[in-house]
């Protein structure tokens, strides 16, 4: 077992520009899900009148902010890149924090901690595409076409990868005008406030404001606000329907990413070599298989079935499972109890179903193992597809693999649920790839590769059906946090002629 002498951090919140903590006094605890024994840090628990106070602060900030022109504003977003990595130590400490407070191996938190900034910066690259008006000379009228922030916006992250998340709405609401109060998930909050604290340093005091806390206290009392004017979640679907509910009240415009169950199809003339199979690892189980756009179900052409098998078994079985923080870990424990039990669950309906469970690995520390919430990494083969490791999101390391015969049995099967996040086609034919690519019901499709690492920053990002609406991320998910203008007079008056 590794032994820490960490000391436990402890965070506030970010109100008005300042770190303040909680109205009512009171904080919460997170600990280390390898180790679940281990009290990482706590953080504050905000009160309904803390977001109140909050979103009240951003009200406050929104005309000066919205004033600015969109490269004042993207100068602050590059200032926003360069302050998150500054200190080489620090955000190494922070990284370390990261990995403690979730799980997931430092790699992938120091890929997400550094992923952050660049998206700031890619976002305010848009200044001037997004400074061009739209003009259409009449007859029958002169038109500008424009657009304009929407307010206060409220920004929902989840747990799993809460910084790269919030990466792809939060310096999208920035750049569009708006001023932002920012809910974390209570299970990832310190390494996520103190890295919004930078954040907060460098912009005017009220741009952003950061709340902590349980959702059943103060989810409500934020979506519900009189003031806030857009709402941004990223959750699971039955929450997101709940915010669609609250948010109807006040008309707030709601942007919703939600759960994903995606389909990988694997053609007949996939190359599939270990390069193959490491994307085909890292598009399933990276961060332990929490991520709404990992591959969920492969559906394999039946004359490579045994091959992708054997090849995705050898690849699996060759990872070690543990810690973190250690250098020879590479995947970590899930992030809390309820997933854990969740997963397991499926796992263990699947063998009662009588399927193929491959549970590979090997483990890095067995008393770590037995006490945090690990689970290796699970291969079910060829389930019946009623059972729910192929239904449900799984939304940890565990994955179905099944068959098909032909393209069309291959898009039925992909298509068949009502989620529809992302998916991938593994083929060497690119035309092929293509065609069926547009018949796939997802926001977004990866050839030859699949999730977090296969992803265009510059692309929108979003879901069809239960997966939820409107994009994230590119240019378009600047536009989501706008509302179009348009400016007319009678033709020859208004626009140079």
């Amino acid at each position: 077992m590794t032994n820490y002498n960490t000391a436990p951090v402890e965070t506030q919140l970010v109100i008005d520009g300042d770190w303040v903590p909680s109205s009512g006094g009171e904080r919460y605890e997170l600990y280390n899900p390898a180790r679940p024994s281990e009290l990482v840090g706590t953080a504050a628990a905000a009160t309904p009148d803390d977001v109140d106070a909050a979103v009240r602060s951003a009200h406050a900030a929104f005309p000066a902010w919205a004033a600015l022109s969109y490269h004042e504003r993207g100068a602050y977003l590059q200032k926003i890149n360069e302050a998150v990595v500054a200190d080489e130590g620090e955000l190494q400490d922070r990284t370390k924090l990261f990995t403690r407070e979730h799980g997931k191996i430092l790699k992938e938190a120091g890929l997400e901690l550094t992923r952050l900034g660049l998206r700031f910066d890619l976002v305010a690259g848009y200044a001037d595409r997004l400074a061009a008006d739209e003009e259409l000379a009449g007859p029958p009228f002169d038109t500008i076409i424009t657009r304009q922030p929407r307010g206060v916006a409220v920004l929902v992250v989840p747990w799993n990868w809460p910084l790269s998340i919030l990466g792809a709405k939060l310096p999208q609401a920035l750049m569009a005008g708006n001023t932002v109060v920012v809910k974390p998930s209570s299970h990832a909050a310190l390494a996520p406030m103190i890295t919004l604290r930078k954040m907060a340093e460098i912009l005017p005091p009220g741009v952003m404001n950061v709340v902590t806390g349980p959702a059943s206290r103060i989810g409500d009392p934020l979506l519900t606000h009189p003031l806030v004017r857009k709402i941004n979640f990223t959750g699971g679907i039955e929450t997101g329907k709940h915010v669609m509910r609250v948010a109807a009240d006040n008309l707030a415009h709601i942007t919703l990413e939600l759960g994903g169950n995606d389909a990988a199809i694997v053609l007949e003339d996939a190359k599939l070599d270990d390069e193959a199979f490491m994307r085909m690892y890292i598009g399933t189980f990276m961060s332990s298989g929490q991520i709404c756009m990992a591959a969920k179900r492969f559906y394999v052409h039946e004359s490579r079935f045994d091959e992708v098998v054997d090849g995705f078994s050898a690849f699996t079985s060759r990872q070690v499972i543990g810690d973190g923080t250690q250098p020879e870990v590479t995947m970590g424990p899930v992030n809390n109890v309820e997933q854990f039990d969740i997963v397991t669950g499926l796992i263990d309906e699947a063998k009662a179903a009588g399927a193929d469970v491959r549970e590979l690995g090997s483990v890095h520390d067995g008393s770590d193992f037995e006490a945090g919430y690990f689970i290796k990494p699970t291969l079910v083969i060829d389930p019946e597809p009623v059972l729910r490791i192929v239904t449900d999101e799984q939304f940890g390391p565990a994955v179905p693999i099944m068959k098909f015969s032909d393209d069309a049995d291959a898009i039925a099967q992909a298509n068949a649920f009502d989620y529809g996040l992302c998916s991938s086609v593994w083929s060497e034919d690119r035309d092929r790839a293509v065609v069926i690519a547009r018949q796939l019901e997802a926001g977004y499709t990866y050839l030859n590769a699949h999730g977090p690492t296969a992803q265009d920053s510059r692309g929108p990002f979003g879901g069809f059906k239960q997966s939820g609406f409107g994009r994230n991320l590119g240019y378009e998910g600047v536009l989501e946090f706008q509302e179009y203008h348009s400016i007319s007079s009678v033709p020859g008056w208004l626009l140079d002629q």
